[in-house]
């Protein structure tokens, strides 16, 4: 009897093959190529590919986190968007950012990139802070007809160093200069 029990178990413990090793699940979140930003040009290519990657959490990492720096994220919009948009007036906040790019994220296919080129860079260092400024062209590829598939403007971020030593944007200045609209515009127009 005992010898019956001892073959139904090992022929059980074999066929579960309890001892193997299974195949990794594909992850649900595809891989990014996001980097602590522990230096200002860190945390604009994190800017830059967060929107190519539609990363929202990647995304809102660039903007500062009151919990590790005195300075809270303020945003200053173009003026023509500020009268376009009232929402964007007085105190747009991370939550904003937040759900502008979760509107976004569902007006572009999967497969197409947000695209946000930079020229005419500059770093100014201020004390503990660095003045980035930049003029930026954004490529927005939606099948919405009522929606701008192109911005252009120009920037100034007031970036910080926080307690974790990582950069990241507490004040975000936009500003129009051409017949395109602004990226300000975008925002309002994903604001709801």
């Amino acid at each position: 009897m005992k010898l019956i029990i001892l073959i139904s178990f090992s022929l059980l413990i074999a066929s579960c093959d309890l001892f193997n090793t299974r195949t990794a699940e594909t992850p649900n979140q595809p891989r990014t190529n996001f980097q602590q930003a522990i230096t200002p040009d860190l945390l604009i290519e994190n800017l830059v590919n967060s929107l190519h990657d539609k990363s929202v959490e990647n995304y809102l990492s660039c903007l500062s986190d009151s919990s590790f720096t005195n300075k809270g994220f303020v945003f200053s919009p173009s003026s023509g968007a500020l009268s376009q948009f009232p929402s964007l007036a007085g105190n747009w906040t991370e939550k904003n950012e937040e759900q502008y790019f979760n509107n976004l994220k569902v007006k572009v296919p999967d497969n197409l990139p947000v695209t946000l080129t930079l020229t005419n860079e500059s770093y100014s260092p201020q004390g503990d802070s660095v003045i980035y400024t930049a003029s930026y062209f954004l490529s927005v590829p939606t099948q919405d007809p009522n929606l701008p598939q192109s911005y252009q403007g120009d920037l100034r971020f007031n970036i910080v160093r926080d307690s974790r030593a990582i950069w990241s944007i507490y004040y975000w200045q936009d500003s129009k200069n051409s017949q395109l609209p602004s990226w300000s515009e975008l925002k309002g127009r994903m604001n709801y």
